[in-house]
């Protein structure tokens, strides 16, 4: 994902003003873990500052908006920021992803060894995730029907040559693969030692191209690479004449797209009710196809937001 970087005086400030960006909950937010679910009516909606994290708040003002309350926007490209500035009541609303966000508090709250919080399955995952959040003051709406996890790409030709739909499919075949991903992926239970122990894939190497990148597909579209490591939520995969394998035995954490709140100004039935309007409509191919029409087709986040939303009869 392309991240930007938040400016230098938004960081110093959310900083100073969310503990100084340290770990365990502010006093603030002890307080506010008792006190009753908020329904603040001025409310900031936060984004990552990449694109799919950028249509998800567009699209998560608009909704608030629609429902009667003020926003604004404020992207922070840093969790080790935006968190802390979520906690504290700076940021009241942002995108986030079940599995990850579930191991990113778990390491916060007991260190980077700590057994992983998110696996495979959703409902474990937000159980873990659930529990993690609420002693920071934080709610973690239902999880949606879209789901942005790693994923692993062929040329259509190839699959179409070999019969291949599934990874599983893939590990029977006994094909060499040589793989285009990161450099981590060596090591990355999900990725290369993943494939070869629960699907048996005979991964030759890890050709480090970067995950989804242009580079990457176009070894694979050339037959230097045989597999690429990308996301479900890529959607330039057709213009490299690639397809994703199906993930057909969960290898994959349960990444799926929920609004995290500040409990105490943003965790009331208004919100929840707005935002969840969402998440019954909101599909993988769906997100793909905003985050297509931003990269490839230049439009701007919230116009791309407004028009689904629209469409969709949402707003």
């Amino acid at each position: 994902m392309n991240r930007r970087a938040a400016p230098a005086a938004v960081l110093a400030l959310l900083c100073l003003t969310a503990g100084g960006c340290a770990g365990g909950p502010s006093l603030e937010t002890r307080d506010a873990v008792a006190a009753s679910p908020g329904d603040n009516k001025n409310l900031v909606v936060g984004s990552a500052g990449f694109t799919e994290s950028d249509v998800l708040a567009q699209m998560y003002a608009l909704l608030l908006k629609d429902a009667g309350y003020s926003t604004r926007m404020l992207t922070v490209a840093n969790r080790e920021l935006y968190e802390p500035a979520l906690e504290s009541g700076q940021i009241d609303v942002v995108p986030e992803y079940a599995a990850t966000f579930a191991d990113w508090l778990n390491a916060k709250a007991n260190g980077p060894d700590a057994p992983p919080a998110g696996s495979p399955d959703l409902t474990a995952t937000m159980d873990n995730l659930r529990r993690l959040a609420t002693p920071r003051g934080l709610t973690v709406l239902d999880p949606g029907r879209a789901v942005d996890q790693n994923a692993f790409a062929v040329a259509a030709s190839y699959a179409r040559e070999h019969r291949l739909k599934t990874l599983s499919d893939l590990g029977r075949s006994g094909l060499k693969v040589r793989l285009a991903a990161g450099d981590e992926c060596v090591k990355r239970p999900y990725c290369e030692p993943g494939l070869k122990k629960v699907y048996g894939i005979d991964i030759t190497g890890i050709d480090p191209k970067g995950v989804g990148t242009t580079q990457a597909k176009k070894a694979v579209q050339s037959g230097q690479d045989q597999m690429v490591l990308t996301t479900t939520t890529d959607a330039t995969l057709a213009q490299f004449g690639l397809v994703i394998l199906a993930d057909d035995k969960h290898l994959q954490n349960a990444d799926y797209i929920v609004p995290v709140v500040n409990r105490s100004r943003a965790g009331g039935a208004g919100p929840t009710k707005a935002l969840d309007k969402l998440n019954k409509v909101l599909t993988t191919a769906d997100l793909a196809s905003l985050n297509q029409q931003i990269d490839s087709w230049r439009r701007l986040p919230q116009d791309v937001a407004r028009t689904y939303l629209e469409d969709k009869g949402l707003l």
